[in-house]
């Protein structure tokens, strides 16, 4: 395909180095600089990147597993409550299937504008903008704004998988605190979930003041350590004493489904860290195709969602928590280690998510900041922003309806709405195949995107509402 940008903009784009300890979710392409490589006739963008530190296929491999691997897994067996066990063990790998071609066309996207447009490297919301300047003439005066709709997805994403974390955070003290302060209390005596999440806003505040992304790094390490322990003794007591398949719904109630289809999204989709992923290997040509990175990747975690959600939901049946981790026994101590462990995890984790979304926000308010208070007027953006995520969990400190709700809206938006518009817009002249098959590909792609929107946001809307009324 003939490039629609012209050569003088191709050649005023100079490229900031990538690197995974200290990456920034908004790379920027900077114009009106010296390019640092002037690329050639039959141009390569995977031999003109410059990475400081590249990451091999293992370690890609090892990185991807541990960005999909999170919190998800846990809401796998309250999905299969919704869904079934033969249904669902089918439809998660539908959906695993999804969600990994939505992946694939995104960065198969990635790297054909790279190669149209004779840049090294473009991230998530750069792909978008690219795409329709260089796709249909009529589409061009867009692209400035599905670029921003790119970054308000991602934004909204990180910033709603925050308030999920600090619910989790939240329901897991407050268990392990009744069981020994307040046994045999009425419900409504209890102390109130929401001043749980109360107290934790200086611990998510402090997290969220962090600027420089090398400084989570161990405390990202601290917490994976903890999810793995915690893990292995979660999946302990899921395999053990393990019921009869004939005790539990193979196919669950059809007003179920859609909370079905939206967890199953959320605890999927982790196509926000996939670019950055993929412009630090050494090898990034690698990460696709068979096996490669994303399809071994995607391999294992949906097995192992699969695995989960159906021994699960077979252990614990109706009584099936939003985290699974809530159904483990209170008196048992090795139970209460896991909920304070998995629990610690998750709040250190909160920094990443914090962190990602502001990295694009900020440097939009900074533009219109004076120099002389922008460090002071950033930590106090960081305060309001770190505040509303907890006046969100106050508001709505429910895990399951939460989960579903920034599935259908979040997770479905950037993961499977974003990808298909920016693969048609990528391929609309001569790339949509025989019969027009990707076309019809793609719109079947954006009808399941619908209706997880429409059918998940309503009935995680109505379970709230039912909830609280």
């Amino acid at each position: 395909m003939e490039s629609k940008m012209s050569d003088t903009k191709s050649s005023s784009i100079s490229v900031i180095p990538v690197d995974m300890n200290n990456f920034s979710s908004t790379l920027q392409l900077t114009e009106n600089e010296p390019s640092r490589v002037k690329p050639p006739e039959d141009y390569n963008p995977f031999e003109n990147r410059i990475v400081e530190h590249p990451n091999s296929d293992t370690g890609s491999l090892v990185h991807l597993l541990k960005c999909s691997l999170g919190t998800g897994i846990l809401a796998m067996p309250h999905a299969f409550r919704n869904a079934g066990l033969v249904f669902g063990t089918v439809v998660t790998v539908l959906v695993g299937l999804v969600c990994t071609h939505c992946i694939h066309i995104l960065v198969r996207s990635s790297q054909i504008l790279c190669l149209r447009e004779k840049v090294p490297v473009l991230t998530f919301s750069e792909t978008a903008e690219v795409a329709f300047k260089s796709g249909p003439h009529q589409l061009k005066k867009l692209a400035e704004v599905f670029k921003q709709f790119v970054n308000l997805a991602l934004c909204a994403t990180c910033y709603s998988t925050s308030c999920v974390y600090i619910v989790f955070v939240a329901t897991s003290i407050k268990q392990v605190t009744d069981h020994y302060y307040q046994a045999g209390t009425a419900d409504d005596e209890k102390i109130n979930i929401r001043l749980y999440i109360l107290m934790i806003f200086p611990f998510v505040c402090a997290l969220g003041l962090i600027r420089n992304l090398k400084y989570l790094v161990p405390v990202s390490a601290i917490a994976n350590l903890l999810m793995g322990v915690g893990f292995t003794i979660t999946f302990y007591y899921i395999f053990t004493d393990v019921p009869s398949p004939t005790q539990r719904d193979y196919i669950a109630s059809p007003g179920l489904i859609p909370m079905f289809f939206c967890t199953v999204i959320f605890a999927m989709e982790g196509i926000g860290v996939v670019m950055p992923l993929e412009n630090s290997m050494k090898n990034p040509g690698h990460f696709l195709g068979c096996p490669g990175v994303l399809n071994a990747g995607m391999f294992v975690v949906v097995t192992l969602y699969a695995i989960i959600g159906f021994f699960g939901y077979l252990k614990y049946g109706e009584s099936t928590n939003a985290s699974v981790t809530l159904n483990l026994p209170s008196e048992h101590v090795m139970a209460q280690v896991v909920k304070i462990l998995i629990a610690a995890a998750i709040l250190l984790t909160y920094g990443l998510q914090y962190f990602i979304a502001t990295d694009i926000t900020w440097p939009m308010l900074e533009k219109r900041v004076d120099k002389r208070w922008s460090s002071t007027l950033q930590n106090v953006y960081r305060i309001l922003t770190v505040a509303i995520t907890v006046c969100v969990a106050i508001a709505v400190p429910n895990l399951g309806p939460i989960i579903s709700l920034v599935g259908a809206v979040c997770y479905s938006t950037l993961g499977l709405l974003c990808p298909v518009v920016i693969d048609l817009v990528t391929n609309w002249e001569g790339g949509l195949g025989t019969w027009y098959w990707v076309l019809w590909k793609d719109s079947f792609i954006l009808l399941f995107w619908l209706a997880a929107l429409l059918t998940g946001t309503y009935t995680s809307v109505l379970d709230i509402i039912t909830m609280y009324s």
